[in-house]
């Protein structure tokens, strides 16, 4: 007899009616197995769905993040810059846009994030590493310095990523294979023991980097 490994989560939302739609949207489904507030938070990975990103939203991750959880999924209407970073260091390491929001899609996050893996819309992952790169090529070079810790290899590949290019474009662009390009950006954020690209960029802009 085959046993199917389901993923614990722990769906939460801004206000009652928004909450029992996304359980009953993921009730079904034979992936996951929704907990209640009593489930154990290094074995489960927390979904949260907004209207938008405000104070309520806030308070909600951060409490969430302070019982334990680390695996954490937003889906809200849209995140600024700011409101990313902020998401992002209140353990939110998958973030998806309501409209997206299929209960595929919610289904393929939780399994990201149950995996230790995260996930960002590209735009948003692009315009974050973009200012990484400003800073890389309108402050630093002119003095020949580099962003602490990043080789050239590094650097150019975050680039690319924040120019929007796919890993396979990336990869033919400087003729790497994908798993070269993969473990570049895996390095990245081991090193500075980050979670994902994300919080990588997130903690250069909040330790003054950029």
């Amino acid at each position: 007899m085959t046993t199917t490994t389901r993923t614990q989560v722990l769906a939460r939302a801004t206000d009652p009616i928004l909450q029992s739609g996304v359980q009953l949207a993921l009730r079904t489904r034979p992936e996951l197995w929704l907990v209640d507030e009593d489930a154990d938070p290094a074995q489960t990975v927390a979904l949260v769905v907004a209207d938008r990103f405000d104070e309520h939203t806030t308070r909600l991750l951060r409490g969430l993040q302070g019982r334990g959880f680390g695996r954490i999924v937003l889906v809200a209407a849209e995140l600024d810059d700011a409101e990313m970073l902020t998401a992002v260091e209140s353990g939110v390491c998958a973030v998806a846009r309501r409209a997206d929001s299929t209960p595929e899609v919610l289904v393929r996050l939780v399994t990201a994030a149950a995996a230790g893996e995260g996930a960002l819309p590209p735009d948003l992952l692009g315009r974050l590493l973009t200012r990484v790169s400003r800073l890389q090529r309108h402050v630093l070079e002119p003095r020949g310095l580099r962003l602490g810790g990043i080789t050239d290899r590094e650097g150019e590949v975050l680039r690319l990523v924040a120019s929007g290019l796919s890993t396979q474009e990336i990869a033919d662009k400087l003729c790497y294979s994908q798993r070269t390009v993969k473990s570049i950006l895996h390095d990245v954020t081991n090193r500075f023991q980050l979670r994902n690209r994300a919080h990588a960029v997130a903690y250069a802009l909040r330790e003054g980097l950029i």
